[in-house]
């Protein structure tokens, strides 16, 4: 995987925000596929810059995976692609199935509420950040 900032917390490949952000910020051209699979509505309310909406979170929660594999064309094989849902837990169910399928795939921690977090600069996302580097050593 070329996501070089990245974590593996229970078997999955996870990207912190500041990282994300980073990547997407870089000019080397190699910015990730940012894959948003909440609802449409949640989408629409908010959104990180540049990203894209499958709507497949309600069939994840539930453990219909079919629903992300039926739309696997609209997600380019030849990037790195970061998963976005309202916390991070669901997206962890996608990003396995978009390893399972063959991509390079990592779950953004904490999903829009870190990633919110991080660019509000809030307390409560510098104590997580705090846990994720804590929890990625060990």
């Amino acid at each position: 995987m070329v996501l070089s900032t990245e974590y593996n917390i229970r078997g999955v490949n996870s990207i912190r925000p500041a990282d994300l952000a980073a990547r997407l910020d870089s000019e080397s051209g190699a910015a990730p596929f940012v894959l948003d699979i909440r609802p449409e509505s949640a989408f629409r309310a908010d959104a990180i810059d540049h990203s894209h909406n499958i709507p497949v979170y309600s069939e994840l929660r539930s453990g219909d995976e079919s629903a992300l594999r039926d739309r696997l064309e609209a997600v380019p094989g030849d990037r790195d692609v970061v998963v976005v849902c309202k916390m991070g837990v669901v997206a962890k169910r996608a990003t396995a199935v978009l390893a399972e399928e063959g991509y390079d795939a990592a779950t953004l921690l904490g999903g829009m509420h870190g990633w919110n977090g991080y660019h509000n600069d809030s307390l409560g996302y510098k104590i997580r950040s705090l846990v994720w580097t804590v929890t990625s050593r060990t």
